[in-house]
C-alpha cells in the first residue's frame, strides 16, 4: 500500500460529559464521564451489551443522550445531525453500496457534502491510494474481498477527511490472517495521519492491546476502567479487567504483612495497597507462572493440557482452584492426575483489594 497522505482536518478530540443513553427506560449507558485526546486512537473494550457501541453511536449522533453532553472538539454535537458533526465512520458490515463501483462508494460522502466535481476525483484518488485500493477502482463490492470491502469502506471514511473515525467492530467479518494484517494498515494509515482521532469499538482483546494508545474498559453500562494497554495489562484495578483484558488466574486470599494466604500455602507479594486481614483476590498472568521450583510454590494435580503451538496451557486444581501456566518447550508433556509444582516471581502478582471496583 502507498500514496500520500491527504490533508486531514485539524485533531479533534472526543469528550463524554456525563452521557446517559436509555431506551424504555433501561439504561444502556450511565454516566460515561471520558474524554479522548486529539490524535488518539481508543479502543472500547467490553463485552457484549456492555455499553461500548451505544457510546459510539452517541458520537456519531445515531442516539440521543437522556442526559449529559457529547463534545468533538471544543464543539457541542449532542443536538446535531451526523452530517454536521464532521466524522468519517466504518461498521462491521461495511455498508457499501452494492451497484455502485468502489470509486463512486468513495466519493458518496463528498457528493452529498456537494463537494466540486473536480476535488472529488482528487480526494477519491488520495484515499484509495491510501488504503492501497487504487487498481480496484472499477470494479463493484462483489468483486472484492471481504478485506479489500473493508478498505474501500475505510477509503470512504476517510476521503471527507474528518477530525473524528469511528471504527465500530471493523475487523470481527475477517478470518485472523486477514485481521493481523488490517490492525498493521490500521496502525500504518493512523501514523501517516496523526491528527485523526479514533475511537475503535472492539470485543477483542487483541485488537485493542495491539492497535490502541489507551483502552477504556466498559461493562454493564458503565465504564469500569481506563489506561494503557501495558498499564491495565501489567496492573490492572478490577478484577473485570484482569480478566477480560488478557487471561488472568483470580485466586482468593487473605492478606497478612508482605505476604497471603492462598488455602494453606504462603506467597510472598506486595501487600501496601490492601490492608492486612483483608480478604482479597490475586492475580497472575498464566504466561508469568512457570512449571518446576521456584518462589512462591503452589503444589497441585493436572487436571488438563492443551498444545497451543508454540506453549502448553496447563490446567493445575491447587486447594479447590484451577490454576492456568503457559509453558514454553515443554517436551515432555504431563499427564492428567500428575502431582507438579507452579511458581511465579514476587514482582509478577497483582493484588486486588476487594474495595477496589470500576466506575
Amino acid at each position: 500500500m502507498s500514496g500520500t497522505a491527504p490533508p486531514g482536518a485539524p485533531g479533534s478530540g472526543i469528550r463524554f460529559d456525563g452521557v446517559t443513553v436509555a431506551y424504555d427506560g433501561n439504561v444502556v449507558l450511565d454516566s460515561l464521564q471520558l474524554s479522548v485526546e486529539p490524535g488518539e486512537i481508543l479502543a472500547l473494550l467490553g463485552p457484549s451489551g456492555s455499553g461500548k457501541t451505544t457510546a459510539l453511536r452517541a458520537v456519531a449522533g445515531f442516539v440521543r443522550p437522556a442526559a449529559g453532553r457529547v463534545f468533538i472538539g471544543e464543539r457541542d454535537v449532542t443536538h446535531l445531525p451526523p452530517h454536521r458533526r464532521g466524522i468519517g465512520m466504518v461498521v462491521q458490515q461495511y455498508a457499501l453500496f452494492p451497484h455502485l463501483r468502489v470509486q463512486d462508494n468513495v466519493a458518496f460522502g463528498l457528493r452529498a457534502r456537494k463537494v466540486p466535481k473536480a476535488q472529488i476525483a482528487v480526494r477519491v484518488a488520495e484515499a484509495l491510494a491510501m488504503t492501497g485500493m487504487e487498481s480496484y477502482a472499477k470494479r463493484h463490492p462483489r468483486e472484492l474481498s471481504g478485506g479489500q470491502q473493508q478498505r474501500v469502506a475505510i477509503a470512504r471514511a476517510l476521503a471527507i477527511r474528518p477530525g473524528v473515525l469511528l471504527l465500530d467492530e471493523p475487523l470481527s467479518a475477517l478470518d485472523a490472517q486477514l485481521r493481523s494484517g488490517m490492525l498493521a494498515e490500521l496502525a500504518r494509515l493512523h501514523r501517516e495521519l496523526p491528527d485523526i482521532t479514533i475511537l475503535y469499538v472492539t470485543h477483542d482483546q487483541i485488537e485493542a492491546l495491539t492497535l490502541a494508545d489507551r483502552i477504556a474498559v466498559m461493562d454493564r453500562a458503565r465504564l469500569q476502567d481506563c489506561g494503557t494497554p501495558q498499564d491495565l495489562y501489567r496492573r490492572p484495578r478490577t478484577q473485570f479487567t484482569a480478566s477480560f483484558v488478557g487471561n488472568a488466574n483470580l485466586l482468593p486470599v487473605r492478606v497478612g504483612s508482605g505476604s497471603v494466604l492462598f488455602g494453606g500455602t504462603e506467597l510472598s507479594v506486595a501487600t501496601h495497597e490492601v490492608a492486612r486481614g483483608a480478604q482479597a483476590t490475586l492475580c497472575v498472568r498464566p504466561h508469568l507462572v512457570g512449571l518446576g521450583a521456584g518462589p512462591n510454590a503452589l503444589r497441585g494435580r493436572v487436571a488438563e493440557v492443551q498444545w497451543r503451538g508454540a506453549t502448553h496451557r496447563l490446567y493445575v486444581d491447587v486447594d479447590g482452584h484451577r490454576v492456568k501456566a503457559d509453558v514454553r518447550e515443554l517436551r515432555t508433556t504431563p499427564a492428567l492426575g500428575d502431582e507438579v509444582t507452579l511458581h511465579f516471581a514476587r514482582e509478577d502478582a497483582v493484588l486486588l483489594g476487594a474495595e477496589v471496583s470500576g466506575g
